[in-house]
């Protein structure tokens, strides 16, 4: 779908009455790119031609859409408020011409926004940007860390696909439940913990500990866990990230925990992985996304590859710097 010459620009009458479609999908890659040379190259118009189809598009909505911030353009709240069910319309509209016939997923220009903690796009990000060169040049992949506050941000469209642990979505949003993840304990390489049996009292009172929270939370399943056998650690703070905590751990002292799929990272810092001497309840790593996305093959190509490589790593990892 691109946006073509409309009446008005080309000189003829235009119904008062009538709506150019042309203008949602425009709206729908403005809000995209955020930007009126972006917007221009991916719809093969000039930038002065996109500039002229932004102020219809504003004159149609009566919103300015897009305002300049600093060296950027930003979307309005009125922009924002509509662009989840504007982008649902386009994607209806593909998926009605493309049906009967197959999607060559190369001649697809799109930006899909995967928002899920960072050990996503630290585990699959190289290969899946790896095959969607190969599949699907014209895809563009963009990872988002989890906010520390829940949103419906698949309902407002500002994610295409959420991986992790799904604990508060729409209640129209689709959710698979891919396979189970576990926590490890980590800590520098010679910490005294590493010497002798590991038992849970070791555990909590060896060192003080590290938590990763993206909400900024002291406590989580491994106290509750300790509180059981009568024990108690002392935790000093938390970071937001995995990555950022793993540098932490190797200056310092502080236990940590990464989720299995971190061990790779954690090898080539020279950290030292160990299983957990607690009963923990397993963690269920799923996908969600709108259901305004099920008949989008170019979507369904992307879900298609994350559970592929999810697939491959929660059965150890051994394919999933592969391009298979």
């Amino acid at each position: 779908m691109r946006v073509t010459q409309s009446n008005e620009e080309s000189g003829a009458a235009a119904d008062a009455g009538a709506v150019d479609l042309n203008l949602l999908l425009a709206l729908d890659v403005l809000l995209e790119e955020q930007s009126v040379r972006g917007a221009a190259r991916r719809l093969h118009l000039s930038e002065p031609a996109m500039s002229r189809t932004l102020g219809r598009v504003r004159k149609a909505l009566g919103d300015p859409v897009l305002v300049r911030a600093g060296r950027r353009m930003v979307p309005t709240p009125r922009a924002l408020a509509v662009r989840a069910e504007v982008s649902a319309v386009v994607e209806r509209a593909r998926a009605l011409f493309a049906a009967g016939q197959d999607t060559d997923l190369r001649t697809v220009h799109r930006t899909f926004t995967i928002i899920g903690h960072d050990t996503i796009a630290a585990a699959l990000g190289a290969t899946l940007f790896a095959r969607a060169a190969r599949d699907a040049p014209g895809i563009r992949l963009r990872f988002l860390s989890e906010s520390h506050v829940d949103g419906p941000f698949l309902r407002q469209g500002t994610a295409d696909l959420e991986v992790g642990v799904i604990d508060a979505v729409s209640p129209e949003v689709r959710v698979e439940r891919l396979h189970e993840d576990r926590m490890l304990g980590v800590v520098r390489p010679g910490h005294p913990l590493l010497d002798g049996e590991l038992t849970p009292e070791r555990f909590a009172t060896a060192a003080e500990h590290l938590i990763v929270s993206r909400r900024g939370r002291l406590r989580g399943p491994i106290d509750d866990a300790l509180a059981e056998l009568g024990l108690e650690r002392r935790v000093t703070g938390s970071v937001g990230t995995f990555p950022g905590s793993l540098f932490v751990l190797r200056e310092t002292d502080l236990i940590g925990l990464i989720s299995s799929w971190f061990r790779p990272l954690a090898a080539t810092l020279g950290l030292a992985v160990f299983e957990l001497p607690l009963q923990l309840p397993a963690i269920e790593v799923s996908l969600a996304w709108h259901p305004r996305h099920d008949a989008d093959p170019a979507h369904a190509w992307l879900r298609s590859c994350v559970r592929d490589l999810m697939a491959q790593w929660s059965a150890g990892g051994s394919g999933a710097g592969t391009l298979a």
